[in-house]
């Protein structure tokens, strides 16, 4: 009873860090800061744009008016199927943002807490190390729009590894048929069921039995997810007319680059799984594998010693999957070039708080004050992922309130005095998000499922900007998720604040082909020095204390 009621406390207190956490985003809502890369400049601006565009249960050919002229594909969007979907249909922005965070970060806890206590390390003595790694994994700076795509691969394990045990029950099955209207199969997930496929046929080899439960609940999962991801199956089958992902190149690395890229990805991770594990769960894992060498414990600990090791084929893999030495089979294969195999290492954030875990009661083993330094290391690990709260590590970023100005752009649609639907507009120096966000319509886009046609044509008015710059050249040629109006001056900068003194100087555009695309006004975050070289007059200029641009209105002529 004593055990119950500690381990009651101990979960009611990391609930009370997880809502410490989370409160900025509900206290100060369009004031907060979060992430913009691949969330404040895509996914949240989308979100918004679905929902206005009437086309949520659009069909699989439908299409989203608002962007590239009507050709970016519904498909594009996602599936309708999708909780977070409908939290930004039915909520305000900041409202729906929290909420997902929310609903995320507490699966998380709970769902790796399960697949601790129950699977890696039962019994009461481990209570407080399994609640203190669980609240670890609950606090990573996760990918926001990935939402239970990696975060939600605990709870799937716990439920699997019932099943496989001959425990399942109808939770088990719940779980995992609730898991993919919150995942998504694309970003994490199948990575993850391919993994469990391949751990039923190691069962299969090594225990001599077929195990059809297991291998019958990892079909359903799978069944379920591509009932979900309808669309994106369809997309795949049926591929249609060729997209922007047919020029996405990934195989250019020489082999130094891929070892070092190796390493990198090793101790410091990635940007869309960020495990921030370098400076205190690295440290602790190498420390148990050295007390597992030195005290010969390889078959005690031998499922920490494989976790150690998947760690880092995981990080080679991702690496490799950039070699140089990939482009026959990649000319050869076209698949391999448009879906990204290297996400294998999505399976990293389970494995590195898994190992933590471990490698604290390897530590804790060794007497009294090795049981305090483990407790001090998870302690330590927490404190240092509060300090990765977004408000902290973009506060000097634009608030979401400043990011999207929505007084600002209101301004500019009752300057230009038109429906939005009767002209087309596209950005210099600010994501195209926040003209789409504020209801206009854009000829330039961040997407990475579009007309590859669209992109050639698009690419017509910056041409002689790529030419002036490999870097842009490159990454629009090569890649061309962000469709942008990219200028050889600025490159790859396109959050240009107000406070700028800069001025965009010997600019040129192929206006002409902007204005056959529907083109009426440019949004710069800078003057254009050489405006009526490109068949541009200034309009006015938008400025706004609750905005973190300048917009200087260039209308075509």
């Amino acid at each position: 009873m004593k055990e119950i009621k500690t381990e009651q406390r101990c979960i009611l207190f990391a609930m009370l860090i997880l809502a410490l956490y989370l409160s900025p985003l509900f206290i100060l809502q369009e004031n907060a800061h979060i992430r913009v890369h691949d969330n404040l400049d895509s996914n949240i601006a989308w979100y918004r744009v679905l929902a206005r565009s009437g086309e949520m249960f659009g069909g699989v050919q439908g299409v989203i008016p608002q962007i590239i002229n009507g050709m970016l594909s519904r498909n594009a969007f996602g599936t309708e199927f999708s909780i977070i979907v409908w939290l930004h249909y039915f909520f305000p922005t900041m409202i729906a943002y929290g909420l997902s965070q929310a609903l995320t970060r507490f699966v998380a806890f709970f769902g790796m807490y399960l697949l601790l206590k129950k699977h890696l390390l039962p019994g009461e003595k481990w209570v407080i190390i399994n609640i203190m790694a669980s609240l670890a994994f609950a606090l990573t700076p996760f990918w926001p729009s990935g939402m239970l795509s990696t975060l939600g691969m605990p709870l799937a394990l716990w439920a699997f590894l019932n099943i496989r045990n001959g425990e399942g029950s109808i939770k088990d099955y719940v779980v995992l048929t609730l898991l993919p209207f919150y995942a998504s199969i694309v970003l994490g997930f199948f990575f993850f069921l391919s993994a469990m496929g391949i751990f039923w046929l190691t069962d299969v080899i090594r225990k001599k039995r077929w195990n059809f439960p297991f291998l019958l609940s990892i079909i359903y999962m799978t069944f379920v997810f591509l009932l979900v991801e309808y669309r994106l199956v369809y997309s795949f089958l049926f591929k249609g007319e060729p997209n922007s992902r047919d020029e996405y190149f990934h195989a250019e690395l020489p082999l130094w680059r891929v070892i070092r890229l190796t390493f990198k990805n090793y101790v410091f991770g990635h940007t869309h799984v960020m495990t921030v594990h370098t400076f205190v769960i690295l440290p602790a894992t190498l420390i148990a594998m050295y007390l597992v060498i030195s005290k010969k414990l390889w078959k005690q600990e031998k499922i920490f010693v494989f976790l150690f090791g998947l760690n880092f084929i995981l990080s080679l893999w991702y690496a490799f999957w950039f070699y140089e030495g990939w482009l026959p089979l990649t000319k050869k294969f076209h698949f391999m070039d448009t879906f990204n195999f290297a996400r294998y290492h999505f399976l990293r954030p389970l494995v590195i708080y898994a190992s933590f875990a471990l490698a604290l009661k390897i530590i804790s083993l060794q007497g009294f004050s090795w049981s305090r330094i483990a407790k001090g290391l998870a302690i330590m690990q927490i404190i240092l992922l509060c300090g990765f709260n977004d408000e902290i590590i973009y506060r000097d970023k634009p608030t979401v309130k400043e990011f999207y100005a929505e007084d600002l752009f209101q301004e500019i649609k009752e300057y230009v005095a038109l429906p939005q639907e009767d002209y087309r507009v596209a950005s210099i120096g600010i994501h195209p998000a926040i003209a789409q966000y504020n209801g206009f319509y854009t000829l330039d886009t961040y997407n990475n499922f579009y007309p590859l046609s669209y992109k050639h044509q698009f690419r017509k008015i910056i041409e002689k900007e790529l030419e002036k710059n490999k870097t842009i050249k490159k990454y629009f040629d090569k890649w061309g998720g962000r469709c942008y109006i990219f200028t050889a001056q600025l490159g790859k900068k396109y959050m240009i604040k107000k406070d700028s003194k800069r001025h965009l100087k010997n600019l040129e555009l192929n206006t002409n082909v902007f204005k056959e695309m529907g083109g009426r006004y440019i949004f710069s975050a800078l003057p254009i020095d050489n405006a009526e070289q490109n068949q541009l007059s200034l309009e006015r200029v938008f400025e706004s204390k609750n905005s973190a641009w300048k917009i200087y209105l260039y209308k075509t002529f």
